[in-house]
């Protein structure tokens, strides 16, 4: 849904039963001088059937219409996902304050951004519209993994072309300066192909109360890669220069609540998913759009704060059950002592020893109560990553 000019126009979306569901590219106006519906009936040819699509308004009255999600049944109870990466232009060519919509599909330039849906839209009044974040699921049979992104994308309206929203960072200017003028003077160039092998992801991992593991991950710029791996010399010659912590952003998420205020872009909320576990956060990021050169935290979400919707009906039947027998309670409260008995019997950690050596010489052990605790079903990667994980927590708290 989108205000343009004096009317509200809904776009698409779908309706879903236990039987069947249905999605829709029809367009609704509502007036707001008459306060009443209306149904446009554009020529041209419009999007096909979709929900999750952005829709931003021109200032010459048009609409742009970007992405968006649905299911097709291949066969009997088969479906596939499709995400679209196309846009449309529904213009309004009307005279003197008629309507008279039009379809125009428009193809636009630049850096576009990859496969997704659930991404944030926003437009800020200098005619630009900054996409954040979604997810792209992998459909492979029964199982669906999704990849989540926290990038920026800024498409111009008036000029039609998306450019990749980078942020330049706080540092590294005088260094940059430096490397300028020594390439003038003859030192070797990378190549496009090196720099882009500059680049660096970062994996924090996060272990919740009830062992659930979350993954963020980032990715370091070139710019910001190149100027981490300078030489320690180069470094000790560049006096005042700034010295910087480690990347703050919002974590990967698809579904954000996105608005513009002043030339700052804010970010609240949204999902992302571990395993078959959904997670809603609650957390509030900005950047300033003329800058880029950070996000700001201005509320911070705690994972050990989150509450279950099935929290309250889990704890009523466990009241239940200790209602109906109080042997099962005391059964119950003797496996809790084995289970914190259990826990001070891991591999202790020897005096001075890296993380990387008491991993390597305790992985098996790890694995091993790793897939005791998510099943002999768990995939083999996601297992090494919650063992790792469990190690990483216990030698923390160790140290």
């Amino acid at each position: 849904m989108v205000a343009c000019k004096r009317q509200i126009l809904v776009f698409g979306g779908f309706h879903e039963s236990t039987r069947d569901f249905v999605y829709y590219n029809d367009i609704y106006s509502f007036n707001l001088d008459t306060l009443t519906w209306s149904k446009l009936f554009p020529s041209g040819t419009g999007p096909c059937p979709r929900s999750g699509c952005q829709m931003a308004s021109t200032t010459n009255g048009n609409v742009i219409i970007y992405g968006g999600y649905s299911k097709q049944r291949i066969k009997k109870d088969v479906e596939k996902g499709i995400v679209y990466t196309d846009m449309f232009l529904l213009k309004n060519e009307g005279k003197e304050g008629a309507d008279k919509w039009t379809w125009v599909r428009i193809n636009p330039t630049g850096v576009k951004p990859s496969p997704r849906s659930g991404f944030s839209l926003a437009v800020s009044p200098n005619n630009r519209a900054i996409l954040f974040g979604g997810v792209y699921d992998e459909e492979e049979e029964e199982d669906i993994q999704g990849e989540f992104f926290n990038d920026i994308y800024i498409y111009d309206i008036e000029k039609n072309r998306w450019y990749a929203g980078k942020l330049k960072g706080i540092k590294g200017e005088k260094k940059k300066r430096r490397r300028g003028r020594r390439e003038e003077e003859g030192t070797e160039v990378k190549t496009e192909k090196q720099e882009l092998q500059c680049s660096t992801e970062i994996v924090k991992e996060v272990v919740t109360e009830d062992g659930t593991l979350m993954t963020v991950k980032q990715v370091i710029n070139n710019s910001e890669a190149k100027a981490d791996t300078e030489s320690e010399e180069e470094e000790e010659e560049e006096e005042g220069a700034s010295e910087t912590g480690p990347i703050i952003e919002p974590c990967p998420r698809s579904s954000a609540m996105a608005a513009i205020k002043n030339g700052l872009f804010y970010i609240y909320g949204g999902m992302f998913e571990v395993g078959d576990r959904q997670f809603t956060l609650n957390d509030l990021y900005c950047i300033d759009l003329h800058k880029m050169d950070e996000w700001k935290v201005l509320v911070e979400t705690d994972p050990k704060t989150q509450e279950w919707l099935d929290e309250e009906e889990s704890e009523d039947e466990e009241e239940c059950e200790g209602a109906a027998g109080g042997e099962d309670e005391e059964e119950e409260e003797e496996d809790d002592d084995s289970s914190e008995e259990e826990g001070d019997d891991h591999p202790p950690v020897q005096p001075a020893e890296p993380y990387s050596e008491y991993m390597s010489r305790t992985e098996s052990y790890w694995i091993q109560l790793a897939r005791d605790n998510m099943g002999q079903d768990a995939k083999e990667k996601k297992t090494l990553k919650v063992a790792q994980a469990m190690a990483k927590t216990f030698y923390d708290d160790t140290v």
